[in-house]
């Protein structure tokens, strides 16, 4: 049995659950799924970023003490991921205290390659990042992604030098040692890491007090990087623990506006530890609101709780992650996920299930031993390559088909004309194909694919309700 390490961007906790966590989170259950079918043993991060200006800003507003703020907030994040439906089997808060004695021995192991020096230049508090003068010009001074100006900071700060790791970050992606997907931000990344500056790892007391305190000097804390990004090791144990059964991830998920971090900053960090990269990272684009960007300020965000409370958990997971592609940025509308939940889940699927099982039903058909269910070299091909969407769209193909072979074959017509065994062979083979394809959709959408394996196991009878009632 191999052991398959997946995991998930942490999240600030100084706002709700959108979409884009849902992505990732949704995703990376796919795979976790997958693996598990094909028999690995799997581990699946999910987790929390609770430290930071923006967070304790957050909770001054609200009249809160900041711990009670995280707190409620990480119960929010937990809450919402498991409404997705996520396997996960480990949940990561950056304020645990054992993540924040293990950040600081990841300090001093990186010790060698961190500098203090004065900064003056721009910064993004909503990115909380330092922003390069090119940068500064190219966006004439505004962020694209917070629409606010940046700000002109004067500070002494901590510095990791990616000077020292950028050939052997460079080999490893042009070489695919660590994969970067899909192709065309593995070009963008190898641009960004020409010119990838040194990162800021720390902030002044004066300026930040949330935070992990640097080892070794009370002026400042530990900033972003270092903390959040090493939360994907010292939720395994290290540094206190050998964790060389799970890491390297089999696979990291985030969104395309973090990729940067993960491809560049991440991996620096990783070489200086002397541990390996990440085997891949997986960027996925962004939602769309009928063709916009989500912003709460053009009033334009899809809430996924909305989504999930008003149509369930798998048509939810069927939408986001068939017609919402693998890697690039899609588009919702609510036309567009309703019209996909009553022509293709209500017909497609669930007709097709209570029509099967009423008839196998009403002819006293059922299978006289389980059958045994695999993967043809297709569909494991896609899901090898992460390309989800696309062998979601092949699976619903053999949905489809199954349809077809009903409306061919008429197991009514033979049950008219009397031809009994053949009837029987009829519906029990039709039962098989759709199990098998219902094994395939198994990772995309367990709730139903678990309901469809007991409507046609043992006594067959037809749900009571459809699987997908038409709204």
């Amino acid at each position: 049995m191999s052991k398959t390490y997946i995991t998930t961007a942490i999240p600030y906790v100084n706002g709700a659950p959108h979409i884009g966590h849902a992505m990732d989170y949704c995703l990376a259950d796919v795979y976790a799924r997958h693996r598990r079918l094909l028999g690995d043993e799997v581990r699946l991060q999910a987790g929390v970023d609770e430290h930071g200006n923006k967070i304790f800003q957050k909770a001054q507003e609200l009249g809160m003490p900041v711990e009670e703020y995280v707190a409620e907030n990480a119960r929010k994040f937990r809450d919402f991921i498991e409404k997705l439906g996520v396997s996960y089997t480990d949940f990561i808060r950056t304020t645990d205290l054992e993540h924040e004695k293990r950040c600081q021995e990841i300090w001093r192991r990186l010790s060698d390659h961190i500098y203090k020096a004065k900064y003056e230049g721009w910064y993004c508090s909503g990115c909380e990042r330092f922003i390069t003068q090119k940068e500064y010009d190219e966006n004439s001074g505004i962020c694209p992604d917070h629409q606010k100006p940046y700000e002109k900071l004067v500070e002494e700060n901590y510095y990791l030098r990616i000077a020292d790791f950028k050939d052997q970050i460079r080999a490893a992606i042009e070489s695919d040692e660590m994969l970067v997907l899909p192709e065309f931000r593995k070009k963008e990344v190898l641009k960004l890491l020409e010119e990838s500056p040194d990162v800021s790892v720390s902030r002044s007391t004066e300026q930040l007090t949330w935070g992990v305190p640097v080892p070794g000097d009370e002026t400042q804390v530990m900033y972003v990087w270092i903390d959040a990004l090493s939360n994907y090791i010292t939720i395994l144990g290290y540094p206190d623990v050998d964790i060389s059964d799970w890491w390297p991830a089999a696979a990291q998920f985030v969104g395309k506006d973090i990729l940067r971090f993960h491809a560049i900053i991440w991996p620096a960090m990783l070489i200086g530890l002397g541990l390996p990269l990440p085997k891949t990272l997986i960027s996925h684009g962004f939602v769309l609101a009928d063709g916009q960007k989500m912003s709460k300020s053009i009033g334009n965000v899809v809430d996924p709780i909305e989504v999930l409370d008003k149509h369930g958990l798998d048509a939810f997971r069927y939408y986001f992650l068939r017609h919402v592609d693998t890697f690039n940025d899609s588009d919702f509308t609510w036309e567009k996920f309703e019209k996909a939940y009553n022509n293709e889940l209500a017909n497609d699927l669930g007709n097709l299930v209570q029509r099967l099982a009423t008839m196998a039903y009403k002819n006293g058909v059922k299978l006289d031993t389980e059958p045994s269910f695999g993967f043809d070299v297709e569909y494991t091909g896609l899901m090898d390559k992460f390309e989800f969407s696309r062998a979601f769209d092949y699976v619903w193909e053999k949905v489809q088909n199954v349809n077809k072979r009903i409306d061919d074959e008429k197991p009514w017509m033979l049950a008219k004309n009397g031809e009994t065994e053949k009837l029987q062979e009829c519906l029990k083979s039709l039962i098989v194909e759709l199990l098998n394809v219902n094994y395939m959709l198994s990772p995309f959408i367990p709730n139903t694919t678990e309901k469809i394996f007991e409507v046609f196991t043992g006594e067959i009878e037809p749900p009571k309700t459809p699987l997908f009632p038409k709204q």
